[in-house]
């Protein structure tokens, strides 16, 4: 997470063990979202179009036993071929706001950190450990499911003198964290639940 007084960008993360492909589309059936996280008040599309739409969201935000309902809309983007989804805020307190889902297998996301380290061992030595050896990676218990990541960020609301200030301390990490993490431990249960037979 990092706050700072001209951005807000906060980043959750969860891996997943399922196909990549199940939790991309459990992650883009937004519609869904309601019945499968309990946070969700409702969703609905009030505009469709290829790779997306305009989308209002509704929300609880849990403090103990009172829940404070939250409200935004949003113009979606689906990417398959990148496995990314895009939501930019356009109604609600948090207008403005970009957010970005992306969906990488355990095996390439660390495959892609191995590269960077494989090039700075080789600035440091001829040979580079096996450790960061490209190829490697199924070797590694850490590669097992998908890695998914939410990154918003946020200029904060237009409120003089107050508006980085909320944004930083209770907006981006009480609020905006709060229900993403909870998004993303919700569409973890659901596809990680095993599958009815039948």
């Amino acid at each position: 997470m990092h706050w700072g007084l001209a951005t807000v960008r906060t980043v959750d993360q969860v891996s997943i063990r399922a196909p990549v492909d199940r939790i991309f589309d459990v992650a883009t059936d937004v519609e869904r979202w309601p019945a499968i996280l309990s946070h969700y008040r409702w969703v609905r599309f009030l505009d469709r179009c290829d790779g997306g739409g305009t989308v209002e969201m509704a929300a609880w935000r849990p403090f103990g036993p009172i829940r404070y309902p939250t409200w935004w809309v949003s113009e979606m983007t689906v990417d398959p071929l990148a496995r990314e989804i895009r939501y930019r805020h356009v109604r609600g307190m948090t207008r403005g706001m970009d957010v970005v889902w992306r969906f990488r297998p355990q095996a390439e996301a660390w495959a892609r950190r191995d590269v960077v380290l494989k090039d700075t061992a080789l600035q440091r030595s001829a040979s580079p450990s096996p450790r960061f050896r490209v190829g490697t990676a199924n070797a590694d218990p850490r590669n097992d499911g998908v890695l998914v990541t939410i990154v918003h960020e946020w200029g904060g609301p237009a409120w003089p003198l107050v508006g980085p200030l909320a944004a930083t301390l209770v907006i981006g990490p009480v609020f905006i964290q709060g229900i993403a993490s909870r998004t993303l431990a919700g569409i973890k249960r659901e596809v990680e639940r095993p599958s009815k037979a039948g």
